[in-house]
């Protein structure tokens, strides 16, 4: 079975993220396939680069990266979303006059024709958050 997965919340004001992690992973375990993760909303504070929690606490953002590059999952930040809470690539962050790229690896940014792409692509479409 082919999986799309929506994560609306941030990795500090709720679990879900988390939650969707570990489904994902249960997943890929059986067998399934994880066609894309967008990250909406607050969801886009898992994919910022500099994120540093203590470390006794979860490394969501290196949790996620890993995932990607093992499974070869493409995890899609909204760009409206993004640019609201300043979340910016090198390409936007230079249209912007900015000179960071705040943007983890493994993630990309990309506008709600993905998501719509992913919902039409999967057998089963799943939001966290």
């Amino acid at each position: 079975m082919k999986f799309a997965i929506q994560v609306n919340t941030s990795p500090y004001q709720s679990n879900a993220g988390h939650i969707a992690y570990q489904f994902i992973k249960a997943v890929l375990a059986q067998g399934h396939e994880v066609f894309r993760v967008f990250f909406y909303h607050d969801g886009i504070y898992h994919a910022f680069r500099y994120a540093t929690p203590p470390d006794d606490e979860l490394q969501f953002t290196a949790q996620w990266s890993e995932l990607a590059r093992q499974h070869q999952i493409d995890l899609v930040v909204c760009i409206s979303a993004a640019q609201r809470r300043g979340l910016l690539c090198t390409d936007e962050g230079k249209r912007q006059g900015k000179a960071d790229n705040d943007l983890a690896e493994g993630f990309r940014i990309s506008g709600l024709g993905q998501l719509v792409e992913a919902t039409l692509e999967a057998d089963r479409f799943i939001v966290f958050g």
